[in-house]
């Protein structure tokens, strides 16, 4: 069983940075795609980036490309977003995902098996 924690989200103001990081735990992560989806308040979950397996590939949305940079680190188990320029239209609550059986960066969400329990990103006007 794997298991992803999220961290690094908060409060920030527009135009600042924030760098999320997805630790997992239960088993090595060095296989996996993995993916950053968010959602905010009212709004249904939308797809944020993805990283291949062996972090070669990446895929990003429209809405952020060029501001945020996805990356993983297998040493660490670990993968991370780097959010800058931040707008407000970035508030969200933030998830990573790990999909066991791609390899490749997926924008979909039902081809991740595996889900954190998000943390909170707030950009202030």
């Amino acid at each position: 069983q794997v298991q992803l924690v999220e961290s690094g989200g908060g409060l920030v103001q527009a135009g600042g940075s924030l760098r999320l990081s997805c630790a997992a735990s239960g088993r090595s992560l060095r296989t996996w795609a993995m993916g950053w989806f968010r959602q905010a308040p009212g709004k249904e979950r939308e797809f944020v980036a993805a990283i291949s397996r062996s972090g070669e590939n990446t895929d990003y949305a429209d809405s952020v490309k060029g501001r945020f940079t996805i990356s993983r680190d297998n040493a660490k188990n670990t993968v991370y977003l780097q959010m800058n320029s931040l707008k407000p239209e970035d508030t969200a609550d933030y998830y990573c995902a790990a999909d066991q059986w791609t390899g490749v960066p997926r924008s979909t969400s039902h081809v991740y098996d595996y889900w954190g329990q998000g943390t909170q990103v707030t950009v202030s006007s």
